[in-house]
């Protein structure tokens, strides 16, 4: 029999090993996660700009004057558009490319491919891309548009097209990865509940309402949390293809951030939107998990 005392030298010596395994990510979260996020909150109360070299403590007179900035209120409309157009759209042709995918069908893994496609490009160059497409000028959308008599204009330099154009891209870019998450929440149902479904009579419609989707609830909240959080955060395809423009008509959140940090270098006025972005995300994920407090056994 092991004494007690050998039990305990064992597990200090894994406690020991687990420590140092560990201790190279801590360092690095620390440095590069942990106190960014600390000193941005310390930034956020103090008149910070690169210009001057003194940044005297203000405490929340950033924050105060952000409530009265409107362009910060337009870059919050705007933001909140993009989210609930987004969203939704996304997640339901998401599912619905899962449904077909998860088919069995010859060939299926080709068009898998395809839709996922997107997902591993820079969206960079996606955006660059999709700007020439898109140009009146010289885009082949223009182009083709003139020949079935379609008026075309400038989408992205159009004030009520141009956040649509930037939606748009960004379903195309995000929907083969949400695909996949739904394949993977698909495979977990059980092939039984379809069949006891079938000799009760179900039809294809009354199976996905009373199997597929209460199935899905997890997989669909999840999906949901992440594409709301990246709706939030969205900047790349802004800031290539409108830069916010025109009018300010794109100008999400995160580039008024930018803008504000790295444009104008008020590094204290940007921390202080940064943090206001970080606690509205943080509520809005409490509060989805709050509606959608499914218990184990559910």
């Amino acid at each position: 029999m092991i004494s007690p005392r050998v039990n305990r030298r064992t597990l200090t010596k894994q406690s020991r090993a687990a420590f140092f395994f560990l201790l190279p990510t801590a360092l690095l979260l620390s440095l590069f996660v942990f106190w960014p996020i600390i000193n941005s909150f310390w930034l956020s109360l103090h008149q910070w700009s690169l210009l001057e070299t003194e940044h005297p403590f203000i405490g929340i007179n950033n924050y105060s004057k952000l409530m009265q900035d409107e362009r910060l209120w337009n870059s919050v409309r705007n933001t909140v558009y993009f989210t609930v157009s987004s969203v939704p759209l996304g997640i339901f042709f998401s599912l619905l490319l899962a449904l077909l995918c998860n088919l069995t069908l010859k060939g299926m893994s080709f068009f898998k491919a395809i839709y996922f496609l997107p997902v591993i490009s820079s969206f960079a160059v996606l955006s660059i891309i999709w700007s020439f497409l898109m140009d009146p000028d010289i885009g082949l959308l223009s182009y083709y548009g003139h020949i079935i008599g379609f008026s075309v204009t400038g989408w992205l330099r159009d004030t009520t097209w141009a956040m649509p154009a930037v939606i748009l891209i960004a379903i195309w870019k995000n929907v083969g990865f949400n695909m996949v998450i739904f394949m993977a929440g698909l495979q977990g149902i059980s092939i039984s509940l379809y069949e006891a479904a079938k000799m009760d009579g179900a039809n294809t419609l009354q199976k996905f309402w009373h199997i597929t989707l209460p199935s899905l609830r997890h997989t669909t909240l999840f999906v949901t949390i992440i594409s709301i959080i990246a709706s939030f955060q969205v900047f790349d395809q802004v800031f290539v293809m409108t830069h916010g423009g025109p009018l300010f008509s794109t100008e999400t959140i995160v580039y008024y951030i930018y803008h504000q940090g790295f444009e104008l270098l008020d590094m204290g006025y940007a921390s202080s939107a940064a943090w206001v972005l970080f606690v509205v995300v943080f509520l809005i994920t409490l509060t989805q998990l709050k509606l959608f407090n499914f218990n184990e056994t559910d």
